[in-house]
């Protein structure tokens, strides 16, 4: 009886992955071997042998290449600063190459004619997967179960009838739940209320690695890192390899809300999706890393080296990591760790990463240049011989242009931008020296109404006074005038009592009495 082919089944002991195994030995009648490979999933592996091989494996292969991951994927990727879409730190992008070398090398052990994985037709995923295996091991048969015509379950319920149909008992409930991809990295969230980008993300139910920065501490925490030729060494002292300097910052990042980005990306197939994914320990690593660069890189290599960054995320993001272009771009960004050595400080609080210095022994910043006060290494006036060399070309083309009539530049002003700059500056010529006039006028006006005030002011006083004192005369003439009559009354009186007195002696009676 002849020898059954083998199939490497890229194996995640989720629902598709075990269902595929019986179908597979249906459809084709090949001896599966699943292949779980470990890029740091934790409990997620728990009790795998024996599912896979209650759904028909022959055998399981556990697969550890968390390490591997970290020191050959995620340190060039820290080095470059490469982040898909100004925002995806690539953390399933990151895992897929060294998944496809190691299915490839499982196959190879195995002697197996074929690879089978459970990407959808929509994902990234199977361009990943494939273009791996492709340029590794390009005599070796795919299977795309998903795309494969015998492949007809198209629902969770399906694949759920389709085991227990082949005696299949397993721990999955037809209930929708979030889609998640999780690896020493990052944990991506989609599904659910995600897939309407005008809900927001129901984080209370959906965060795994961390809280949001509401919940987090209210007191920072300060962190120190070392790096060695750009490669992270150690965290608050304590030296580590890269796998675990990356669990360290997972819990410091999760514990204070970072790296927590909800985003719509644009898929290698054409589509937009959505999702939700927590990197705090990348995020983390990330911002330490480019901090110390600040110290040392000069300008144009920063310059270009972000560019090689942003190239080397599309070409991650594309599953294009066993290629020329991504060997020759590793190499320029290896090429640039040389001297980047030092230790970075920094304060974690409520989702932010707040620098809190740095040094390094290679650091080209130098206070005696950098400071605005004059010293032995730097002459102000050197400046002026810089200008005239690094404008040169400019100058020249302009005085050239000049020479034939014509414009220096394109956006130089012509002839009636001048005279309409002319007649603007004229205008807020002849508006200043109106104001000044109407100033002026103003105040000669102002001068005039105040000087004809005081003259007021002043015949009012005069007017008063002259009243007060006619006043007083008066009064005085009353006074004199009363005085005057009363001292002629007493006088008339004093007058009559006399002649009276005088009559009576005289014996002479009054006038009109009769004896």
């Amino acid at each position: 009886m002849a020898k059954k082919e083998k199939v490497i089944l890229a194996y995640s002991g989720g629902l598709d992955t075990t269902v595929i195994i019986p179908w597979l030995k249906e459809n084709y009648d090949y001896e599966v071997i699943c292949c779980c490979i470990d890029c740091g999933q934790g409990n997620e592996l728990d009790g795998l042998e024996e599912r896979a091989k209650a759904s028909g494996a022959s055998k399981l292969y556990i697969e550890d290449v968390t390490d591997e991951m970290c020191d050959d994927v995620i340190v060039p990727c820290v080095q470059s600063h490469a982040v898909y879409e100004n925002k995806y730190l690539l953390g399933t992008s990151i895992a897929r190459p060294i998944i496809a070398k190691r299915l490839v090398e499982v196959a190879r052990l195995e002697n197996a004619s074929a690879i089978c994985h459970g990407a959808t037709g929509k994902g990234n995923d199977q361009i990943r997967f494939e273009l791996g295996i492709k340029a590794l091991a390009p005599d070796l048969k795919i299977i795309a179960a998903w795309r494969d015509p015998k492949w007809t379950l198209n629902s969770r319920e399906e694949e759920i009838a389709y085991a227990k149909s082949h005696g299949i008992t397993l721990p999955f409930s037809a209930s929708n739940s979030y889609s998640r991809d999780r690896n020493i990295w990052h944990i991506s969230h989609e599904g659910l209320e995600l897939e309407d980008p005008a809900s927001e993300p129901n984080y209370n139910k959906l965060l795994v690695l961390g809280v949001t920065p509401e919940k987090a501490p209210a007191k920072s925490e300060y962190v120190t890192m070392r790096f060695e030729k750009g490669i992270p060494v150690s965290v608050n002292g304590r030296r580590m390899k890269v796998s675990d300097i990356i669990r360290t910052l997972n819990v410091l990042g999760g514990k204070h809300g970072i790296g927590i980005i909800d985003i719509v990306e644009n898929r290698v197939v054409g589509m937009k999706s959505r999702g939700v994914y927590e990197t705090p320990g990348g995020t983390i690593l990330y911002a330490a890393h480019e901090q110390l660069e600040e110290l040392i890189l000069d300008r144009e290599t920063m310059r270009v080296k972000r560019k090689i960054g942003e190239e080397l995320a599309q070409t991650i993001y594309e599953g294009k990591w066993f290629t020329p272009l991504a060997e020759a771009l590793v190499a320029f960004i290896k090429s640039t760790q040389e001297y980047v050595t030092g230790d970075v400080t920094f304060r974690l609080y409520k989702g932010n990463i707040i620098k809190a210095g740095e040094t390094s022994p290679y650091s080209i910043y130098d206070e005696d240049i950098a400071s605005f006060t004059t010293g032995d290494l730097y002459d102000h006036k050197d400046a002026s011989g810089f200008i005239t060399l690094f404008g040169l070309s400019t100058w020249v083309r302009a005085l050239k242009l000049q020479k034939k009539g014509g414009r220096a530049h394109r956006k130089s002003p012509t002839a009636a931008t001048t005279a309409k700059i002319a007649a603007k500056e004229t205008a807020k010529e002849a508006k200043k020296t109106a104001k000044k006039t109407a100033s002026k006028a103003k105040a000669t006006a102002d001068k005039a109404k105040s000087a004809a005030k005081v003259t007021a002011d002043k015949a009012k006083a005069t007017a008063k006074t002259t009243a007060n004192k006619a006043k007083a005369t008066a009064s005085k003439a009353k006074a004199a005038a009363k005085t005057t009559a009363s001292k002629a009354k007493t006088a008339a009186k004093n007058t009559a009592a006399k002649a009276k007195e005088t009559a009576k002696k005289a014996g002479i009676k009054k006038p009109g009495k009769k004896d």
